[in-house]
């Protein structure tokens, strides 16, 4: 999802290889990721590890190549808790074959999910918008910042990678014919706060979101279908070129995020594995999660024991009844 890591942080998970399994579990490495969803996940897989299994866990900087290449090279960390495999399918591929990597629950269970979206009271007002299509229909509803002329798509900035998604879906749609403009915001805050001011005065906003994200925990927003299927040819050959001659309507693909483990965890933390292999939790849930860490500022460690405190209803599908009173006990 990210890709910028200091290569110091991979020295530091190249320097913490496991030590001797212990009795109940062993001593294990895990990648703190560097987005919100992974790296709360990396604290709560901590606190049941910790606490249920009796493993002694070290929380390491992790990105999702390097990541992947150090797990795939050093068998070091022993786990990513949320990791995207699209970015690494190939290798990923080979590295299970060889039995070097193993492939847990996948975390997320609706996948990662992005696309254009409007605010939730924009579609009760308007109950016939259910399509990107419908809503470019309607500039008025979405107007673009210092006027009432124009409406606005807003899209990305420039060093991600939908920053040319949304361009090119942009004059796919001939959204600028139909009274668009395009807004593409300088940073990641900036795309937030615009969403936070067309809530706070219910007006319409139009543009790319993603989820599970804090944004879509605190406020409902509805994401709208594109009116076709996801092309992949037309993704990988148009879609996600800069400046594409001639893009034609697509849709997002939905992306995959799995827990990855070395074979090595496997053996070490071997009582652990049936949990590892049922975690998992829907978009809704972690957004809930991130928007009250948002709300609190608090941290991922904080965040984490929110989430075992106040979410057993999920977790505790994840574990044994006896384990789950330990955490309890322990919490």
């Amino acid at each position: 999802m990210r890709y910028a890591i200091a290569a110091a942080a991979l020295l530091v998970c190249l320097s913490l290889r496991p030590g001797q399994a212990e009795a109940a579990c062993g001593n294990l490495t895990v990648a703190e990721m560097n987005w919100g969803s992974a790296a709360i996940a990396a604290h709560i897989d901590k606190i049941i590890l910790e606490r249920g299994y009796g493993c002694s866990v070290q929380l390491v900087p992790g990105d999702t190549v390097p990541t992947f290449n150090s797990m795939n090279l050093s068998a070091v960390p022993d786990m990513a808790p949320e990791f995207w495999i699209n970015a690494v399918r190939g290798e990923l591929t080979k590295a299970t074959a060889a039995n070097r990597l193993v492939i847990g629950a996948e975390i997320l269970a609706d996948g990662a999910v992005e696309g254009w979206w409007v605010p939730k009271y924009v579609v009760e007002a308007n109950p016939d918008m259910r399509t990107v299509e419908d809503a470019l229909a309607h500039p008025e509803l979405f107007p673009a910042p210092g006027t009432s002329d124009e409406g606005a798509v807003h899209g990305c900035p420039d060093d991600w990678a939908c920053h040319v998604t949304t361009a090119n879906l942009f004059r796919a749609f001939e959204a600028a014919e139909k009274g668009f403009t395009l807004i593409q915001p300088a940073t990641a805050a900036e795309l937030e706060a615009s969403i936070v001011e067309a809530f706070e005065n219910e007006t319409g906003w139009l543009g790319y979101y993603w989820a599970p994200t804090a944004i879509l925990g605190k406020y409902e927003m509805v994401k709208l279908s594109f009116g076709v299927a996801h092309q992949k040819a037309q993704w990988d050959e148009c879609t996600t070129v800069p400046d594409c001659a001639s893009p034609e309507r697509n849709a997002y693909p939905t992306s995959q995020a799995f827990t990855l483990m070395t074979e090595a965890f496997t053996e070490m933390a071997a009582p652990a594995m049936d949990y590892v292999n049922k975690r998992q939790w829907s978009n809704a849930t972690i957004s809930s999660v991130l928007a009250w860490q948002l709300e609190n500022k608090a941290s991922n460690a904080e965040t984490a024991q929110h989430f075992i405190e106040n979410y057993k209803p999920v977790w505790s599908r994840w574990v044994t009844p006896a384990i789950a009173e330990r955490l309890v006990a322990r919490r």
